[in-house]
C-alpha cells in the first residue's frame, strides 16, 4: 500500500475520531429544545381532550391502553394520562416553561372529567359517555379471555393498578404546584372516596360503592373483598400519608393507622397471606386463574411492609408477623428439581396442606375456554406464570438491620412523627409526591441517542407494543384444545393483547414517559452542578 492511503486512513479515523467524540455530548438546549418537540407531538396530535391511551399506529387507525380502545376513550393505568400529567408537572418543574403546566392542566382536566360522583375513578374514561363504554365492555371487554377485570361493567371506580389513588395524587400534585383552587373540589371528593371506602377493620375493596355480585364460572365477585393485589390498601395508606404531610390534616391519622393494622389482623397464623381476603377473613380467590390460596410474593411483600410500619410507628407489634412469614417462605420453597433459575417458589400454595398448586387452561377463547387447577408443573400460563421470584434476602436482610437499631433511630425519618418543619418554604413545596421517581445515572451517550431517536415529526417510535386482534364477535371454537395453554392469547376471537414481535412501529407513552425521564433527570443534574 502507498504511503499517502496511509495517511488518508490515518486522517480519516482522526477526523471520525473527534465526530464520535462530539456525538457523546450534547447542549443543554438541544436537550431542552428535544424535550418540548417531542411533548407539543404527544398533547397537540396524540391527545384526546388532554388524555391519552398506551399505544398508538403511527396513522392513529388504532390505539389500545391494556386492552384495544376506542378513539372517545382515554387510560388512566400506568403508562396512562395520570403518568403523563406527573412527567408533565416534572418537566415544568425541570425547565419552567408554562408549556408543560398548560399540558398538566389539560390531563387534569380529563381526569376531573371522568370523576365518578361518588369521588373515584375507573381504568379508562369514555367522552362518548357510559352508552359507548358499556357497548366497549360487552365487545372487547367481554372477550379478552385473561384480563377477566374487563369482562363485566360494574359502573363503579377501582383502586386497581393504583388508578383512583395516583389520580387523587395527581390533583393534589396540581393543586399544591400552585396553591391552584381550582384543583380543590375534585381533590376533596377524592379523598372522601378513599376514606368512606375504608372497611371499618381498615381494609379496603378492589372496587367501591360495593355493587351486585359479578359470579363467573362459579366463582364469586372479588370485587368487595379486602384486597392487597396491586397494593390496594398500601396504596392508599401510603397516599393518605402523603396528604397529612403536604396538608397536615390529623383526620388522617386514623385511617392510615387503621389500613396498617389491617395487615397484622389478616395475616394467617401459619405467617401467610392470600391477594384478597373475604368478609370473614379467609383467603378467597379472585379470578377464574387466581384460587384461594396463598402467594409466597404477596407474604413477603405484606412482610416487608410490616417493618416498614414498624419504622413508621416505632410498634414492634407489626415485627411479630414478620418471623412467622420468613419462617413460612423458607418452608414452602420449591424442591430443587422444581426451580426453575430465580424462580424458587410457588406462585399459588395450597391453604390445607401447604404444598404448590397449578393453574393451567383449556379451550380457544372466553366463551368456550376455562382454567383448572391441579399439582402439575407443567404447560403453566405464560401470563401468570406458576412459579415466581420472592426476595426472600431482602425481607431478612431488613429485618435483621431494624432489629439491631433502637426504637428512636428506626423512626427517625417517620412522616408520622413531623417535627416543626424546618426545611425552606412550607410542606406543600417541599415533598416530592410523584409516584414514578427514576433517580438513574446520568449517560451522555444515552442522552445522545434519545436526542437522536425523535425522527423528523417530532415522534419517539418505538417496537414491541402490546397488541391485540381486532374484535371479530364472541367466540365459536368449542374444542378444548391444549393449543393455547401456554400462549398470551388465545384464538382470532381473544382481544387479550399480547407483543408484536414484528419490526412494526407504533407511537408509545411508555416511551415518551422514559425517555422525557431520562432528559428532566439531565436537566436536574446540570442544574445542581451549575449551583
Amino acid at each position: 500500500m502507498k504511503p499517502t492511503n496511509h495517511f488518508l486512513i490515518i486522517a480519516s479515523f482522526l477526523i471520525f475520531g473527534f465526530k464520535f467524540q462530539a456525538q457523546q455530548k450534547i447542549s443543554e438546549e438541544r436537550v431542552i429544545e428535544t424535550m418540548l418537540k417531542a411533548t407539543e407531538f404527544m398533547v397537540e396530535k396524540v391527545s384526546t381532550n388532554g388524555g391519552f391511551v398506551w399505544y398508538y399506529m403511527p396513522d392513529f387507525s388504532r390505539q389500545w391502553g391494556e386492552m384495544e380502545a376506542y378513539k372517545t376513550m382515554i387510560w388512566l393505568q400506568h403508562p396512562g394520562t395520570i403518568s403523563m400529567g406527573h412527567v408533565f408537572i416534572d418537566a415544568y418543574r425541570a425547565t419552567k416553561n408554562e408549556y408543560y403546566y398548560k399540558a398538566a392542566e389539560k390531563a387534569a382536566r380529563a381526569i376531573i372529567w371522568g370523576q365518578s360522583h361518588e369521588g373515584g375513578w375507573n381504568y379508562m374514561i369514555d367522552f362518548a359517555g357510559d352508552r359507548s363504554l358499556k357497548q366497549w365492555y360487552n365487545t372487547i371487554g367481554k372477550n379478552g379471555w385473561r384480563l377477566e377485570e374487563f369482562q363485566h361493567y360494574y359502573g363503579n371506580s377501582t383502586f386497581d393498578d393504583d388508578v383512583t389513588t395516583d389520580a387523587a395524587r395527581f390533583l393534589l400534585r396540581m393543586y399544591l404546584e400552585k396553591m391552584d383552587p381550582t384543583y380543590k373540589p375534585a381533590l376533596d371528593k377524592a379523598l372522601d372516596f378513599i376514606l368512606k371506602s375504608q372497611y371499618p377493620n381498615g381494609g379496603w375493596p378492589q372496587r367501591y360503592p360495593l355493587v351486585k355480585g359479578y359470579e363467573k364460572q362459579g366463582f364469586p365477585d372479588y370485587t368487595p373483598f379486602y384486597t392487597f393485589n396491586d397494593d390496594v390498601i398500601w396504596e392508599n395508606v401510603n397516599f393518605l400519608m402523603q396528604c397529612y404531610l403536604v396538608l397536615g390534616q390529623e383526620r388522617f391519622l386514623e385511617p392510615i393507622y387503621k389500613g396498617m393494622n389491617f395487615y397484622k389482623i389478616s395475616q394467617d397464623t401459619c405467617g401467610a397471606w392470600g391477594q384478597q381476603v373475604d368478609m370473614n377473613m379467609k383467603v378467597a380467590s379472585a379470578r377464574t386463574y387466581e384460587p384461594a390460596a396463598f402467594l409466597p410474593s404477596a407474604t413477603c411483600e405484606n412482610a416487608l411492609l410490616l417493618i416498614k410500619f414498624y419504622q413508621l410507628t416505632g410498634d414492634k407489634q407489626f415485627l411479630e408477623g414478620v418471623a412467622k412469614a420468613i419462617k413460612w417462605l423458607e418452608d414452602v420453597k420449591l424442591p430443587v428439581d422444581k426451580i426453575e433459575g430465580h424462580r424458587i417458589h410457588p406462585t399459588f400454595v395450597d391453604v390445607k396442606t401447604n404444598k404448590p398448586i397449578y393453574v393451567h387452561r383449556k379451550g380457544s377463547n372466553v366463551i368456550y375456554g376455562s382454567y383448572y387447577i391441579d399439582e402439575n408443573d407443567k404447560n403453566l400460563l405464560s401470563h401468570y406464570y406458576g412459579k415466581s421470584f420472592v426476595n426472600l434476602q431482602e425481607l431478612k436482610d431488613e429485618y435483621k438491620e431494624v432489629l439491631e437499631l433502637s426504637v428512636e433511630e428506626v423512626t427517625k425519618d417517620s412522616p408520622l412523627k413531623p417535627k416543626e418543619f424546618q426545611q425552606k418554604g412550607t410542606p406543600q413545596s417541599f415533598y416530592d409526591l410523584n409516584r414514578y421517581v427514576f433517580n438513574f445515572k446520568i449517560d451522555d451517550s444515552k442522552i445522545v441517542e434519545v436526542v437522536n431517536e425523535l425522527d423528523n415529526e417530532n415522534r419517539w417510535l418505538s417496537k414491541g407494543a402490546y397488541i391485540s386482534n381486532p374484535y371479530i364477535g364472541d367466540g365459536k371454537n368449542i374444542e378444548l384444545t391444549n393449543e393455547y395453554a401456554t400462549t398470551r392469547v388465545g384464538d382470532e376471537t381473544d382481544t387479550s393483547p399480547y407483543p408484536d414481535k414484528t419490526d412494526q412501529k407504533y407511537i408509545s407513552t411508555g416511551t415518551y414517559i422514559r425517555n422525557m425521564k431520562l432528559l428532566i433527570n439531565y436537566i436536574n443534574t446540570k442544574e445542581t452542578l451549575n449551583k
